[in-house]
């Protein structure tokens, strides 16, 4: 498994921005495909994107298609969640996730390692 870090989480007002990282460590992180998902309370952890090993495809969920934008820097080993014109809704812990496999995934369940979270909160 690869050990993942998240950090940048905070609190913002509504229609504000903020970036996420994740840092990997202890396996190559290019060999991972890597996502976000996000928890808010009471609700099932949720896909948010993901994007492949060389960073050249991405997906992303409905319901921030357009104000999110996932990246990653293979060579310091961080994965990245841009966030822009943020909503109440978007409040929840984000979620850094690395899958060993060949197609990516946007089920929870089909990630391997995962990171410790990071709280972002959205004022209205």
């Amino acid at each position: 498994q690869v050990q993942l870090v998240e950090s940048g989480g905070g609190l913002v007002q509504a229609g504000g921005s903020l970036r996420l990282s994740c840092a990997a460590s202890g396996r190559t992180f290019v060999n991972f495909i890597m996502a976000w998902f996000r928890q808010a309370p009471g609700k099932e952890r949720e896909f948010v994107a993901h994007i492949s090993r060389n960073g050249g495809s991405t997906e992303y969920a409905d319901s921030v298609k357009g104000r999110f934008s996932i990246s990653r820097d293979n060579v310091k080993e961080v994965l990245y969640l841009q966030m822009d014109s943020l909503k109440p809704e978007d409040t929840a812990v984000y979620y850094c996730a690395a899958r060993a496999a060949l197609r990516p995934a946007t089920t929870a369940t089909a990630y391997n390692s995962w990171g410790q979270g990071t709280q972002v909160t959205v004022s209205s």
